[in-house]
């Protein structure tokens, strides 16, 4: 064993011990929280336009401060992007993390000196629970990879911006810089598909033990590997030991890495944002991530089903259940207040709190009142693989309000296959009856005839590829919607009937 190994050992002992403390202890650590974000921001435009000084409890701010998404907080957003100081919290952010829009184009979501430190101690501490947790370390001595944005930053009146990843990626810690890769020239490269084919050059010899990203881009690194040297992931890469991933639910993609891989690879889920580092995978047998509640965020939750009412009920952790489809609003030491993330998370244990991502409250289909959202189609089609044996690359979901004759409508689901089923009418039956068991509303329509069975429609191979490269989101931290509720990424992609 290494002195590296060994060192991690010892380390992530004390460190687990420490989260276990504040996740011990959930209500005052929030509390707490609360108290230094309310006392921290007063001086701030924002916090005098809001009357922080008068805030003593959680009832005040939620009367002072309404929820608010990225285009509503905006106005100060621009404010600070023009070199204005004390906007959203003291002084000027380190950095704007840059995120693509929907609305409002460019988004640019502020780090600050305080918040900052967070992103990097979430990751290293997910790894850090993993080595205690199962007394593994000797994966810190090989290579490591996160497939992420390019490093290089732009400036706006003196504050950087960039990428998250990228912007992360100046903060490798130094006993690590000799493990990563790939190189800062291959990192900095902007097309993402020369970009994998570089790395792919880079890592084919190497020593790698630990590979990282979001899966359906890992996935396309993996098959580069095997096209190139003709061996599965796992013989070229016989000390790949922990696969770390985030941004997508990982089950649907299991089967198919494993057949890449060759084996079975332990991995860590992260719930990783440009806003914040929410969340992560302390214990490998307990489901769901240890919600990050002493890391300068402050939670608010808001029940999916009364999100757009006028004025939803507000939940502290204490008034949430197991199981409920959530909003998370965060409030934190960046300058958000009251933001709403547009996801949707759902609690898997109350002591401690831990959660999964279900999906985004945008994305979802309710084209006849059902309300589907991310997490029951991503559940269904895990059962479905699991059942039948079948592996896909990639697959989303949109409503199909128009059918053609007088049929009735129905959910379309486009698929890439990686190896079909020998059955694909009971693959879809498999499909159709989890979503009638997850979702009443579905139950209830497929009952009353208004709507028929899904379909499946298989898709060109590299199909979805070669929607986001159209789209301008082809690699790095770029997802694929689960599921529309419109046509719009449907009747763009090729489709074989």
């Amino acid at each position: 064993m290494s002195i590296k190994s060994f060192a991690s050992k010892i380390f992530a002992k004390s460190v687990r011990k420490k989260i276990d403390k504040w996740a011990q202890d959930p209500f005052q650590t929030q509390q707490k929280v609360f108290e230094n974000l309310i006392s921290e921001a007063a001086q701030t435009e924002f916090g005098k336009d809001h009357d922080f000084a008068s805030i003593s409890k959680m009832e005040d701010f939620q009367q002072k401060v309404p929820i608010r998404d990225y285009e509503q907080l905006k106005p100060y957003v621009e404010k600070m992007v023009a070199g204005e100081e004390n906007i959203l919290w003291p002084g000027k952010p380190l950095y704007y993390a840059k995120t693509s829009g929907t609305t409002s184009g460019a988004k640019y979501i502020p780090l600050t000196k305080e918040s900052m430190p967070h992103h990097i101690e979430a990751a290293r501490n997910a790894i850090l629970c993993y080595i205690a947790e199962t007394g593994n370390s000797k994966f810190v001595d090989g290579k490591m990879i996160f497939l992420q944005g390019s490093p290089e930053l732009d400036e706006k009146n003196g504050v950087k911006l960039g990428r998250l990843s990228g912007i992360v990626a100046h903060y490798v810690p130094g006993y690590l810089q000799k493990n990563r890769m790939p190189s800062w020239e291959t990192n900095c490269i902007a097309d993402w598909e020369e970009k994998v084919d570089a790395i792919v050059e880079e890592t084919k010899g190497e020593n790698m033990s630990v590979i990282s990203g979001i899966p359906s881009w890992v996935q396309m690194y993996f098959e580069k590997l095997i096209e190139k040297t003709g061996q599965k992931v796992g013989d070229l890469f016989p000390n790949f030991d922990l696969f770390i991933y985030g941004g997508v639910n990982y089950e649907p993609y299991r089967a198919k890495f494993e057949n890449l891989i060759g084996r079975k690879v332990p991995s860590i889920e992260l719930y990783p944002a440009s806003e914040g580092f929410f969340a992560f995978q302390d214990k490998q047998q307990e489901k769901g991530m240890l919600l990050q509640l002493n890391s300068g965020i402050f939670y608010e939750f808001v029940d999916a089903s009364e999100f757009f009412d006028e004025n939803p009920k507000r939940l502290q952790l204490h008034e949430v259940e197991k199981g409920v489809n959530y909003v998370m609003i965060i409030s934190s030491n960046a300058g958000l207040w009251a933001y709403d993330l547009g996801d949707t998370i759902q609690f898997t244990c109350l002591k401690p709190f831990r959660v999964i991502v279900s999906g985004r409250i945008k994305h979802y289909i309710s084209a006849f009142g059902e309300h589907v959202i991310g997490k029951e189609v991503e559940q269904a089609m895990q059962e479905a693989l699991r059942e039948t044996g079948a592996r896909i690359s990639e697959f989303t979901v949109a409503p199909q309000i128009n059918p053609q004759q007088s049929e009735l409508p129905y959910h379309e689901w486009f698929v890439d296959f990686e190896e079909e089923p020998d059955d694909l009418n009971k693959f879809a039956e498999i499909i159709d009856k989890s979503l009638q068991q997850q979702n009443s509303y579905y139950f209830d329509l497929i009952e009353g005839n208004i709507l028929q069975r899904l379909k499946i429609t298989r898709v060109q191979q590299n199909a979805f590829q070669d929607y986001m490269k159209s789209v301008g989101k082809l690699g790095g931290q770029n997802k694929l919607p689960r599921l529309s509720n419109d046509r719009k990424i449907a009747d763009a992609l090729q489709v074989i009937k």
